[in-house]
């Protein structure tokens, strides 16, 4: 077969006065081809017929009626689907070799007889115009704090003209979470674009039966800061693509950057946040040119910050505890039958009496879940023992795993006097100080001594100074012992 190359050859030898005979030798191929190309004055890739034949037979030709009259009924039929129906109808008639066959050609009838696809047109974006913001799961990364799995998800924001990014920690995505995220981002960047688009949150976003558009405490955020609300429109994730797509690129530049760093553990929290702010800083660095044009045209920051708590007016119930959300808390028993206001923040909950802060509460994720202190209830527990035993929150009065070893000695080797004991330990540990308390227990299980408040009570108040956990005593190996099994003479009989 002679190539383009050949025939290149051969019209330049003959440019140059060779005869033909001596330029087709030359080029490698026969006088008369060569004389054929002089002619046409074409290559041969110029000359080759395109292939518009078939060089095998269709498998689907008899059924493809069939299978087009369902994709024009329902365009979202699968190859895989419309193949399994054809061998369930056919039996034997198609190997499941030839479903290649059916994709490639449902593939064609997509591009040239299917369903227009939707369009998605790139828009031009302004310094100043627009920021996007939206939640992403952090489940998946590498993250642990002290060697525990760190489960969180970060607020993500983005100016869409120059990418610069941003991002605050939280655990779920309800309103406190997004002011709270929110915020910290304008506060950052020092000032407040023109508008703000998310997608359908139902933090910010009403339900479509609803003739609002935001919700209340959302509304009444956008208008702290003098900015523009938009949403994006159901099902249509793309609309909010600059913050999707930095979404990717943030988790995967994390991921990089904890492996440089040789491990995705921190000591603490606060670890990880400053090493997150040290990795934003790094993704911003190259998008200081295009910030600055945007940092000329943003509006100004209001005076203050707005509070992101939510405040809810809830009684204190006569066990004590509070509901909030489907969520119980303890409180100081001296509130019982008080109303009190709790300013519930993303990650904690306040609880306010006569304009007085009383307590701080770290706030339980998710339904159906209590946090109870003992602190709260320990003074009448003690003197109604009897309610301990089927306390329906029971198990929040072990403030450590050595406090429920005590409770189960003292219920195996005194069973009549366990629960009043028990929880005189525990009064002790809310009277002086849990650590001491729980050290002291230490060193009675570990010293294998029995488990009795006096003993508890000598160890608290005692001159006696506890070894500190991080102590641990082996004894010295006796090498001896080795030189002993290896002198010893084994006979074995058979």
């Amino acid at each position: 077969m002679v190539t383009d190359r050949q025939v290149r050859r051969l019209m330049g030898l003959l440019s140059r006065g060779k005869t033909l005979a001596a330029a087709a030798a030359k080029a490698d191929m026969d006088e008369k081809t060569a004389r054929k190309y002089r002619r046409l004055g074409k290559l041969p890739s110029e000359v080759t017929p395109e292939h518009m034949w078939r060089t095998r037979m269709d498998p689907f030709s008899q059924v493809w009626d069939e299978v087009k009259s369902k994709l024009e009924i329902n365009p979202g039929l699968e190859a895989k689907t419309l193949f399994e129906d054809l061998q369930r109808r056919y039996p034997g008639q198609f190997t499941d070799g030839q479903l290649r066959t059916l994709q490639r050609r449902m593939k064609v009838w997509r591009a040239l007889e299917g369903p227009p696809k939707e369009v998605y047109f790139p828009q031009v974006h302004r310094p100043g115009e627009l920021c996007q913001s939206d939640f992403t799961c952090m489940n998946s990364s590498s993250v642990t704090i002290q060697g525990q799995r760190f489960d969180h998800m970060i607020y993500h924001f983005v100016l869409t003209y120059s990418n610069w990014e941003t991002g605050t920690i939280c655990f779920s995505e309800s309103f406190e979470a997004l002011s709270k995220g929110l915020q910290n981002a304008l506060w950052q960047l020092g000032g407040v674009p023109k508008t703000h688009r998310t997608d359908r949150l139902s933090a910010a976003v009403q339900k479509p039966d609803n003739p609002e558009e935001f919700t209340q405490r959302y509304n009444a955020l956008l208008k702290h800061y003098g900015i523009e609300g938009v949403k994006t429109r159901p099902a249509s994730p793309h609309e909010n693509g600059d913050v999707e797509q930095r979404h990717h690129r943030f988790k995967r530049a994390l991921e990089q950057s904890l492996m440089l760093r040789g491990s995705g553990d921190f000591a603490s929290r606060d670890e990880y946040v400053a090493f997150l702010h040290k990795l934003f800083s790094q993704l911003n660095a190259g998008r200081q040119k295009r910030l600055s044009e945007e940092l000329k045209v943003l509006s100004g920051l209001p005076q203050q910050r707005l509070d992101s708590a939510r405040r809810l007016h809830v009684k204190v119930g006569p066990s004590s505890t509070i509901r909030v959300y489907n969520n119980v808390y303890s409180v100081d028993s001296r509130l019982i039958k008080e109303a009190v206001e709790v300013r519930l923040y993303g990650e904690h909950l306040q609880v306010w009496y006569a304009q007085r802060l009383v307590d701080t509460i770290p706030r339980l994720r998710g339904d159906g879940k209590h946090r109870i202190e003992y602190r709260h209830i320990i003074d009448w527990l003690v003197r109604k023992p009897g309610a301990f035993e089927n306390y329906r929150y029971r198990q929040d009065l072990y403030p450590t795993h050595r406090f429920r070893v005590a409770y189960d000695w003292l219920k195996q080797r005194r069973p009549s006097r366990s629960t009043k004991e028990y929880l005189q330990i525990l009064h002790l540990a809310a009277r002086e100080n849990e650590t001491a308390v729980d050290d002291a227990l230490r060193t009675l299980i570990n010293e294998d001594q029995p488990i009795e408040l006096g003993a508890v009570e000598s160890l608290v108040y005692g001159q006696q100074k506890v070894a500190p956990v991080t102590d641990v005593n082996i004894a010295e190996v006796d090498l001896a012992a080795y030189d002993t099994l290896l002198g010893v003479e084994e006979v074995a009989t058979c």
